[in-house]
């Protein structure tokens, strides 16, 4: 559902997919190409998100802020995991946040950088770019490899695709991705 709230309405365009059970709420911007899929949260009521073109939430993730102090900023090109928690912090282009990883207030992660699954980012740190980063807090592991950078780049693509063909069908029956029991 898209909710208003204090007079603030999420703004996208056409091209942006929106799964039907996903929630956006109040002072949302989400770029060109962009998707949120099934279950998301994206709560700006006391403070704004913005995501940028070509960037993905998948299913169950949550993103927020806090009131007055953090917005959510997320470049083009991100890939939000499955089950992620983004919580009031600016995370810069070309980045793949890992399945269930978790990024809290105050940090700000530079482009082209992969956060491994699991992964808990406490407040205020900053992730240099062309890095692995893992663990509870997370660690720089080593650095990552041009195959990795093109990766990341190439995941958010393959959602880009994944999100078009959402758009074009009507119903569920009628979409390739989805095989009804008969």
């Amino acid at each position: 559902m898209i909710y208003e709230f204090l007079n603030k309405s999420p703004q996208f365009d056409d091209s942006v997919f929106v799964a039907p059970s996903a929630d956006i709420i109040g002072d949302v911007t989400i770029g060109s190409e962009s998707s949120v899929w099934f279950n998301v949260t994206i709560r700006g009521d006391v403070n704004w998100i913005e995501i940028g073109e070509k960037s993905n939430i998948q299913d169950n993730s949550c993103i927020h802020v806090t009131n007055q102090t953090n917005p959510t900023k997320l470049g083009n090109q991100v890939t939000i995991g499955h089950n992620a928690t983004i919580h009031g912090c600016t995370i810069h282009d070309r980045v793949l946040v890992g399945i269930q990883a978790t990024i809290l207030d105050d940090v700000v992660i530079e482009p082209d950088v992969m956060i491994a699954a699991g992964s808990l980012v406490p407040p205020g740190k900053k992730l240099e770019s062309g890095f692995l980063y893992m663990g509870t807090p997370a660690k720089k592991v080593r650095e990552l490899t041009e195959e990795e950078i093109q990766h990341i780049a190439q995941n958010a693509e393959n959602y880009v695709k994944y999100q078009r063909t959402y758009l074009q069908v009507d119903k569920y029956d009628e979409n390739p991705f989805y095989k009804a029991k008969e």
